[in-house]
């Protein structure tokens, strides 16, 4: 009888997962990567070669070799980079634009801890570790998330209090954020918006909806991790204190704004 993964487990038996989210799992590569290790046959599970990506095993247990050579959970790691404008969250890009990946380090294999888009910029969080990342994107945690945005032309005060309060964004009510003014030179505005949630675009949606322009968006903080003076581009490891911080629920960044790009 064929496995029914939606079936309730009986008491006692180990959960199966699919062989390529193990692999993810285990630090040891991306879900499609692995997948097309398997499909071409360079996996081993207890001594058998396994070529359906989909095929489940208990996540622990089993024996992993790839390639010949035996394979155990990579240690977890931890990494900030402070992502370029211009790179796209994604391992492979079929447009062959940039991505995030060009900046880190090519081993471990390591997953990003949600997105920037390409026009954002600013902390970006990676990690092999999946109970530390689900925890930070667990909208449960309300982890914050602090930016940096330019906008043209600037709000009043108003305007500020009704963002904050947490406006329709695809007929579902935001979170309330915390919203405040940083810096008005005139025709642009500098505001940190704190969020408590990730929805898709979720800044530059509610700006735009209150007919204003994005010039610039810089994440700031995750939770109580500072981006600091880490420079565009440059990445680093996390010790044990700041991953503790990243997950968090802490408010309000530095207050100082990111100085004008040149």
């Amino acid at each position: 009888m064929k496995n029914n993964p939606k079936a309730p487990r009986r008491k006692g038996t180990a959960q199966l997962y699919a062989l390529a989210r193990i692999l993810s799992k285990r630090g040891l590569a991306s879900r499609t990567e692995a997948a097309e290790w398997i499909a071409a046959g360079r996996v081993r599970i207890d001594g058998e070669v396994v070529r359906d990506p989909e095929q489940r095993f208990p996540l622990n247990g089993i024996r992993v070799h790839i390639d010949g050579q035996d394979q155990i959970s990579a240690p977890p790691c931890y990494l900030m980079l402070h992502k370029a404008r211009g790179y796209i969250t994604t391992h492979r890009d079929e447009q062959g634009r940039p991505t995030v990946y060009d900046l880190i380090p090519s081993e471990p294999w390591l997953i990003p801890v949600g997105r920037l888009d390409q026009a954002s910029e600013g902390l970006l969080l990676f990690s092999n570790d999946t109970l530390w990342t689900q925890r930070l994107l667990d909208p449960a945690s309300h982890v914050a998330k602090t930016y940096h945005v330019q906008i043209r032309p600037p709000l009043d005060g108003a305007s500020l209090e009704m963002l904050a309060a947490g406006p329709l964004l695809d007929g579902r009510r935001c979170l309330p954020m915390g919203v405040r003014e940083l810096r008005c030179g005139g025709k642009t505005q500098w505001l940190e918006m704190v969020l408590q949630e990730g929805r898709n675009r979720q800044i530059r949606r509610l700006l735009a909806a209150q007919g204003v322009t994005v010039l610039r968006l810089l994440r700031v903080a995750i939770g109580g991790l500072r981006l600091g003076d880490l420079r565009t581009g440059q990445w680093r490891w996390l010790d044990a204190r700041e991953q503790a911080l990243a997950s968090h629920p802490d408010g309000f960044a530095d207050p100082t704004p990111p100085r004008r790009p040149a």
